[in-house]
């Protein structure tokens, strides 16, 4: 199998190519936990979040919004403490007004998912890459989307940032063309659009 050459680097890695990267996520819960690991990630390797995924569930209560919204000063000095996690006070605090911001942004009737993915008009972008070189870092649309989570109360959500969690949650399938696993998320995508 010619993977996309990013996630040859370990098993973990290629398992989570082989069956999550890329493959359309609408469930509002997978998608607040994905937007708070890949703020996590800021100046890390995807691979250590990888590694710490588990661990951050747990640490966080399965990234319940109302329970990481109540977080006090006793819940993050263990969260610095937990070893298990990326222990950066800013990132931290970010988990929690990030879970405060969905829930008021879900409160208005509007569910997480509808509000991220009408930034590609509610169907997954099939790009069309043969090299690395030509994926974007980010695009207009991501721009977009880093502005209206920063409008809407979320931290960590910087251009960059966002267009990582659009890849991962099959917003846009950046998956080389000469992957096998393009084609795969492309079919999943089923309202998939053309860029």
């Amino acid at each position: 199998m010619e993977r996309c050459p990013w996630s040859e680097g370990s098993d973990l890695y290629r398992a989570y190519h082989d069956c999550e990267w890329g493959l359309p996520l609408r469930d509002d819960r997978a998608l607040f936990e994905l937007l708070i690991l890949e703020g996590a990630q800021a100046g890390l390797s995807w691979a250590t979040i990888l590694k710490k995924r588990e661990n951050y569930r747990r640490a966080f209560d399965a990234f319940d919004p109302t329970l990481v919204a109540n977080y006090g000063n006793e819940k993050v000095a263990a969260l610095l403490a937990d070893a298990g996690i990326v222990r950066n006070r800013a990132k931290i605090a970010a988990a929690i007004q990030n879970a405060r911001a969905y829930l008021a942004l879900t409160a208005s009737g509007q569910s997480f998912s509808e509000f991220l993915w009408q930034f590609v008009d509610g169907a997954a972008i099939q790009n069309h890459w043969t090299s690395m070189a030509e994926v974007p870092a980010r695009t207009q649309a991501s721009d977009a989307l880093s502005k209206a989570l920063s409008r809407a109360g979320f931290k960590f959500v910087g251009s960059t940032i966002c267009y990582a969690f659009m890849q991962s949650s099959g917003m846009v399938n950046d998956h080389l063309v000469s992957c096998p696993r393009h084609a795969e998320v492309k079919a999943s995508s089923r309202q998939g659009r053309e860029p």
